[in-house]
This record gives C-alpha cells, structure tokens and sequence, in this order.
C-alpha cells in the first residue's frame, strides 16, 4: 500500500513539472521588428506622410532665412524612387515656398542657371516599422493554424512611421551639412488574449 502511494505521489509530481516545463515552451518572450516601405491601408498611409509632415515643419529657420525671396536647386536622393519620396520632395517644395518664400527648382524640368544656392537632400527612412514585445503564445504547432499564428497573453504592439534626412545647403563650392533630422508618428496597442486595446491616436482633423 505504501509503494503504491509513493508511486503515485511520484507521478503527479512528474506530471505537474512536465505541464509546467510545457508552458515555459509555449509561453515564450518575443521582441521582433519589420520594417514595411508598404503603404497599404489608411494607418499605414497616415503614419508615414504625418512624420513626413511633422519633418519638414521641423526644418532649422536658421538655414533657410537667408535664403528667403532666392531660387534654391533642390536635389533630393532615397535609397529608391518612390511615390513616397515625390510625396515628400512635394511637402518639402511647398513648405520652403509658403514659410521662407523660397522658389525651390528641380534640375531635372527648371532653368538652374538663376539658382542662388543648392540644397541637397538625403532621405533616410520613408517608411513604417513595427515592434511587438511582451509574452504570447505560439500557436504553430496546432493543426489549421499558420506558421506564424500567436496568441498575445500580455504584448505592446507599436506601428509606427518614420521620417528621416540630413541636408547639404549653400553655394556649389561651400555647401554645409545639417544634423540628422527625425519624425516619428505611432500608433500603439496592448494586446491581450483575444482584444487589443489602443494605446494612441492618429486622429489630427482640426
């Protein structure tokens, strides 16, 4: 009688750190990042041309007040052509125009010749990026779920979009750098199992 309690004594022990070693596995610690130059989706879309806005707003009165009532050359370079950058050498056109009165002319389609100065710009980052971190689930394992499927037991969730640039402005011959200049706009999220709760606003309608 006594070896039989002792035998089951010992397997409801091994069973309880075999489901305990079970959910250490299953219940894991996650800290991934994808950057995403894809603008599908409004938050995506928003996320990217409000940093962009709140960038360019951003531009040092310092170096462009001398310039005011001038023509700029304006020549701008990403890492591709993109709808976003010709967004962005847009925003940055029109800012230069309606806060220093500065007629900024691409080489490509304008007369240089009567330019004042160059600017030359260097964007860095015209896209989103997301970040999860926190505890969940991998739910792989279980017949009829994807690879990737997880469930969130206590995660932040960011999104965000991320402008970035430096500059060179000035005479051909004596052009000076600016500092690295960023916007970022976020939208966060708690996630719990089966809800997420949001965190930020991208509302900005005035």
């Amino acid at each position: 009688m006594t070896q039989i309690l002792t035998i089951q004594c010992i397997s409801r022990t091994m069973f309880r750190l075999a489901v305990l070693l079970m959910s250490i596995l299953l219940i894991v610690g996650c800290s991934t990042r994808e950057v995403n130059n894809s603008l599908a989706g409004s938050t995506a879309q928003r996320l990217v041309t409000h940093s962009v806005d709140d960038l360019i707003k951003a531009l040092p009165q310092s170096d462009f007040e001398r310039y005011r009532g001038q023509r700029l050359l304006l020549n701008t370079h990403f890492v591709g052509q993109s709808d976003v950058k010709t967004y962005a050498d847009q925003r940055l056109k029109q800012e230069l125009h309606q806060r220093f009165g500065i007629d900024a002319i691409f080489d490509a389609n304008s007369d240089t010749s009567s330019a004042n100065a160059v600017l030359t710009v260097f964007y860095t980052s015209l896209a989103t990026d997301r970040d999860n971190f926190g505890l969940s689930i991998h739910l792989g394992y279980i017949p009829g779920f994807d690879d990737n499927s997880q469930l969130n037991i206590l995660t932040l969730e960011k999104f965000h979009g991320i402008a970035e640039l430096y500059y060179y402005i000035g005479e051909p011959e004596a052009q000076t750098r600016s500092k690295v200049m960023r916007a970022r706009t976020r939208t966060d999220a708690l996630g719990l199992p089966f809800i997420t709760i949001p965190l930020s606003n991208l509302d900005r309608v005035e």
